[in-house]
């Protein structure tokens, strides 16, 4: 069995039109913190609270099977798991690489593309259980369909 574990916390913002934002947490711990307390340990700049949850009704990021399974990567192989603190999600993403196995679920090789020579080597990987990922991903999918009732 994989070493972490997944969940997507839904939170509604007002400030934008009341729209879900959804964050992933890994091992209880939003995304959000985690990178938060990696950027400020290694003394990158800016640093801490960069980042946001996405809105994939308002971004239109398609079925959320595909894109947490990586379907829906850029030409690079990456996915946006973090928008940025503003609600944008091009304007400070923290992007990595998807890969699914019949077992696994591993986020890897992460980065912020508007500053590639940062080194986010020592972030993850994260090893998530195929089944309990999915089932977690069935459920963000089921409050999202359930949020446009």
């Amino acid at each position: 069995m994989a070493g972490n574990k997944i969940q997507f916390d839904c939170q509604r913002r007002d400030d934008y039109g009341n729209a879900l934002e959804v964050i992933p947490s890994i091992d209880g711990i939003p995304l959000t913190d985690l990178i938060d307390r990696f950027e400020t340990e290694a003394g990158m700049q800016p640093a801490g609270d960069a980042y946001g949850g996405l809105f994939p009704q308002l971004f239109r990021l398609g079925p959320m099977e595909d894109y947490f399974h990586g379907r829906s990567a850029d030409v690079l192989g990456m996915t946006s798991l973090l928008g940025c603190g503003c609600g944008e999600l091009g304007c400070w993403p923290l992007t990595a690489r998807i890969a699914v196995t019949d077992e696994l679920v591993i986020w890897d090789s992460f980065q912020q593309p508007y500053r590639m020579e940062r080194d986010y080597t020592g972030f993850g990987p994260f090893q998530f259980d195929r089944i309990h990922y999915d089932d977690a991903v069935q459920a963000l999918s089921a409050d999202i369909r359930s949020d446009n009732t």
